[in-house]
């Protein structure tokens, strides 16, 4: 599996057939819909019927969720409230319900992909809503070996680009691809997401000596995740930082941490 930068613009998910039938896949009422007249003025939160009413819009059509989300601009929301507050649990709650057998993994797919696609069409957008200066640091963003879904880590990635980091995504297929990803080039600093626990002690045995072996040998390591946030304890490795926090949070503790490694 190759890795890609970010910004290239060829870095794009392929097209999917639009599922046509969004109620018919839930065996529960609709979550209320966003109206004229609601504000968000003074507000950073979106409630989880708005989250529902996302994911809705979601297994309906690519072009439902778009028109959604650009109602949430014009009702005051910032980009990075909705990637933080709404295509993420967004993404959580379709995994839910693919879980609970209210939607098959195909149509799951599907609205996952409309996710995906979102966050490829509005990145100009987001990286122009708050632009910081270059921070000349290089930051690799690996998936754990295998890993099914991107979404989180390119998430990830955009809000650590609009700091003015220089970010490449990579998405292994296997250990030893994971291995060669991490030697190939300088990186500043390297982050690991983790979904799963099966890679969890051979990881904490790989790192450092990939560490040792590695271009720049005095790397930041740091490891998140969903493993991560939905248990924060379950790793506690003297090799990596571990940081169970959202997206805007991470960058800001990573970027501090390399700031302290200054002299």
């Amino acid at each position: 599996m190759p890795q890609f930068q970010l910004d290239h613009p060829c870095f794009q998910h392929p097209e999917v057939r639009e599922a046509s039938q969004s109620t018919s896949f839930l065996r529960s009422p609709t979550g209320p819909r966003l109206v004229g007249g609601t504000t968000y003025e003074g507000r950073s939160e979106l409630e989880a019927g708005h989250v529902q009413s996302l994911a809705q819009a979601c297994l309906t059509s690519l072009d439902a969720a778009r028109q959604l989300i650009r109602g949430w601009q014009r009702q005051g929301l910032s980009l990075a409230q909705i990637y933080t507050r709404g295509i993420a649990p967004c993404a959580r709650l379709l995994g839910d319900w693919w879980g609970t057998d209210r939607i098959d993994f195909a149509t799951t797919t599907i609205a996952s992909t409309h996710l995906q696609r979102l966050l490829h069409e509005f990145s100009a957008e987001f990286l122009q809503e708050a632009p910081c200066p270059p921070q000349n640091l290089s930051l690799l963003l690996l998936a754990e070996p295998g890993a099914q879904h991107s979404l989180g880590l390119f998430m990830l990635g955009e809000f650590f680009r609009r700091a003015g980091w220089a970010v490449t995504v990579g998405l292994p297929a296997d250990v030893t691809e994971f291995k060669r990803l991490f030697r190939a080039e300088w990186f500043d600093a390297i982050g690991v997401s983790l979904s799963t626990d099966r890679h969890l002690a051979s990881l904490e045995k790989l790192l450092p000596q990939l560490k040792a072996t590695s271009v720049n040998q005095d790397m930041h390591i740091f490891v998140g995740g969903p493993l991560i946030m939905s248990d924060p304890g379950r790793v506690d490795w003297l090799c990596a930082e571990i940081v169970a926090a959202d997206a805007p949070a991470t960058v800001q503790r990573v970027t501090e941490s390399m700031a302290s490694r200054v002299v």
